[in-house]
């Protein structure tokens, strides 16, 4: 690993140390990194080429799209009638109201593709609910952060395009990998809730309201145009109707439509969510750009080539490498979000991945999952505070972390049944 490598790295960990935004921290150090191994003008005009070529993807235009569909569906009150239907259908069973919003987040998360999107917006809905039941708070707010995290597993996942796009393998087939594990994460959650709850019901007290059928069969038609729509979606992409761009083009304006037909739709909304979707986008692009000159760097220096040499020369011992990516993500997952993360890494792993013949479906699954771990672990576990913003005093962060620890031994679950049988996330894609 060159001297030039070391300083960068180290130099970009100062400068988020001191809580310089990812984006900002990213570009300069690879920028400077440059000028230090080039000279001032061939890295004035890689900047000048880079940014413009990489935003200008095809692909990429597919997150703007994915997350305009999310905060359409938000911002429209679509997101408030999939938790009450889930509500009616489910609340008879033990902890039905922490199932419910499962399910809702899992719901949610295949129309926003977003973690933090999900845990906001589920949780203004789910949390209040539970609380009013008498549900311990720590399950109430734990099971919304955790389920929350789906935004990034289930498809549409911005992650995922990101992932795809800098190595350099399918959206789609990541895409399709995603779900059979998104399940199985919803699935895990469901049965440690309705068991914890049915050992101990003071955890969730039972609901005694009466629904008929006949409320549960009309709660569903507010949402089943939704459904439809996310299941045409992913349905497109399985059978190569759409690609992701084209999939994405297609359920914003699925959603939008769906909202004008059911009188959801008006200029605040709308707006809202225009302007949040420029934003966020932004954010992303800004962040990616200054991944793609740190990869430009690693080009220049060699640096990728030595890191799949030393990579190379500990194949034997594959177990030790991927347990350094591992922790790796689970360190930065505590700090930083979700998109640093992976844009701050990818880079770097990708070298080392190829020397190995790692699967890069299969990895790119995990590190979602590595990345969703992240978001509960504290002490910056980003889906807790968020879930935090939203319940004020009324809940503790202790409490917060302290439910959330049960969805994390879930999580654990989950990742060594994916090691265990990587099919579960190549079986659609392979098919």
């Amino acid at each position: 690993m060159t001297l030039a490598l070391i300083l960068v790295i180290v130099s970009l960990l100062f400068l988020l140390a001191i809580r310089v935004p990812i984006g900002i921290a990213l570009f300069t150090v690879s920028f400077l990194g440059i000028v230090a191994v080039r000279g001032m003008r061939p890295a004035l005009q890689i900047v000048a080429q880079e940014p413009f070529s990489f935003v200008s993807s095809w692909t990429l235009s597919a997150i703007p799209l994915f997350i305009f569909m999310g905060l359409l569906v938000q911002t429209t009150g679509m997101s408030a009638s999939l938790f009450h239907a889930s509500r009616l259908w489910l609340s008879r069973m033990p902890g039905g109201l922490a199932v419910a919003a499962n399910f809702s987040c899992a719901g949610f998360a295949a129309a926003s593709g977003s973690s933090v999107s999900t845990a906001a917006a589920m949780g203004r809905l789910a949390i209040p609910e539970m609380l009013r039941y008498g549900y311990q708070p720590g399950l109430a707010t734990g099971v919304v952060a955790s389920a929350g995290t789906l935004g990034s597993l289930i498809p549409p996942s911005i992650i995922f395009i990101l992932y795809g796009i800098f190595a350099q393998v399918s959206v789609s087939k990541l895409f399709l990998a995603g779900i059979l594990p998104g399940l199985l994460t919803a699935g895990v959650y469901t049965v440690m809730i309705v068991v914890r709850c049915k050992l101990d019901p003071t955890l969730a007290p039972k609901i005694e309201e009466k629904v008929t059928w006949k409320e549960r069969f009309i709660s569903l038609a507010d949402v089943m145009p939704l459904v439809l729509v996310i299941g045409f979606v992913l349905g497109g992409i399985y059978a190569a109707i759409f690609t992701a761009t084209e999939a994405g083009a297609f359920g914003a304006l699925a959603v939008l439509v769906i909202a004008v037909l059911q009188k959801r739709l008006n200029f605040q909304n709308i707006s809202e969510a225009l302007m949040a979707a420029v934003i966020n986008t932004a954010k992303i692009f800004f962040i990616a750009i200054g991944a793609v000159l740190l990869t430009k760097f690693l080009a220049i220096t060699g640096s990728g080539a030595k890191l799949a040499d030393l990579a190379l020369s500990l194949q034997g011992n594959r177990f030790l490498l991927l347990s350094m990516m591992v922790l790796t993500y689970l360190v930065l997952g505590m700090f930083l979000d979700p998109i640093g993360v992976l844009l701050i890494t990818i880079p770097v792993f990708l070298p080392v991945l190829n020397a190995i013949g790692f699967d890069l479906i299969l990895f790119g699954v995990l590190v979602v999952k590595f990345i969703e771990i992240g978001l509960l672990t504290p002490p910056v576990g980003l889906n807790v505070f968020v879930i935090k913003s939203v319940v004020g005093d009324s809940v503790s962060l202790v409490q917060i972390f302290r439910g959330v620890g049960w969805f994390l031994v879930c999580e654990a679950v989950v990742v060594a049944l994916l090691f265990s049988f990587p099919s579960i996330s190549l079986f659609l894609p392979n098919w």
